[in-house]
């Protein structure tokens, strides 16, 4: 009977995930941002926009971000040397490093609070070992 009710489980949790990724996967651009989109690309400007970003309902540490550009936003990353098989591929570069970007910054600030780094207390066992807590 155990192994039913688990495969009924997966078999929910799978079709929760697939209408999740369905839902997301409706590319719909507000007007609002369709309409900077337009103005940035007639002035010949680069534009990026967040279409929107969810969360998966059942893990809430993943989610997914909906970006749009425009043309020349790309044309501007392929100039800054990012590269890729597609649009999509150039700018997932630069998200991923937009990302990046942030968790390092993060991590330096950690590192700076000298509140964070008295924590660390070395104690001398013997000339060659040292123990930190």
């Amino acid at each position: 009977m155990g192994f039913w009710k688990n495969f009924i489980n997966a078999w929910k949790t799978a079709k929760e995930e697939e209408k999740w990724k369905a839902q997301f996967n409706k590319k719909k651009i507000p007007n609002e941002l369709q309409a900077e989109k337009e103005e940035f690309t007639a002035r010949g400007e680069p534009w990026v926009g967040i279409l929107r970003m969810d969360v998966d309902p059942s893990d809430l540490a993943n989610g997914a971000f909906e970006l749009d550009w425009n043309p020349i936003f790309v044309a501007r990353l392929v100039k800054a040397g990012y590269s890729g098989r597609d649009d999509q591929a150039i700018v997932d570069q630069w998200f991923n490093r937009i990302c990046e970007n942030v968790v390092a910054g993060t991590y330096e600030q950690e590192i700076a609070d000298p509140e964070k780094r008295k924590r660390i207390q070395r104690k001398q066992i013997t000339d060659d070992f040292s123990e930190m807590s």
